[in-house]
């Protein structure tokens, strides 16, 4: 029987409850797992966690495996690097803060807030569609697809809105910094 095959029934039974099986699959595919989470983070005790998270999910959701769409060391990968990809975004911002913080001191941190402030008038000056687009992408990092679906629109037209509203972002920071007024774009 090949190895696909197996890990198949394995997930079959821990849908159906198996802790043994769950046992057998995880002692199987820690080490692919934790390889993919450790070349993502650079580091093992968030490689640990997420290995933890993916096999839980595994555990909780063997029954979402289908078959037909790749094979189970693909739909193990694209997990880990899902679940790594969301641990380095939320990562990100307390670093970059952090660092700052400690780096540059208070000067610094004026003008961090101030650029914060420009942003967020200058979003508010942009069409709404537009700015929410933007917003979902790189507040709360969510996908272009994401995005689509929660504003009932296309992709391509959701790739339009955050290009055209980073478009006017850009211009509206520089009228901003160089103390224009703050009429809307349309």
């Amino acid at each position: 029987m090949d190895e696909n095959r197996e890990d198949t029934q394995l997930l079959n039974s821990i849908a159906m409850g198996s802790r043994h099986s769950f046992n057998v699959f995880y002692e199987r595919h820690i080490g692919f797992v934790l390889q993919i989470a450790m070349y993502m983070t650079k580091n093992k005790a968030e490689a640990e966690d997420i290995c933890h998270d993916v096999f839980i999910e595994v555990f909780k959701k063997a029954d979402q495996y289908q078959a037909a769409k790749g094979s189970v060391k693909a739909w193990l990968a694209i997990k880990t690097k899902s679940r790594a990809i969301d641990q380095l975004r939320k990562k990100k911002p307390v670093l970059r803060d952090k660092l700052a913080e400690h780096e540059y001191g208070a000067d610094v941190q004026f003008l961090i807030a101030s650029e914060r402030k420009l942003v967020r008038d200058a979003m508010n000056h942009i069409p709404r569609e537009q700015s929410e687009a933007i917003y979902r992408s790189y507040f709360h990092n969510e996908t272009h697809k994401e995005i689509a679906n929660a504003m009932n629109k296309p992709l391509g037209s959701v790739k339009s809105l955050i290009r055209y509203g980073l478009n006017n972002l850009r211009k509206k920071i520089r009228i901003f910094s160089s103390g224009g007024e703050k009429n809307d774009i349309q």
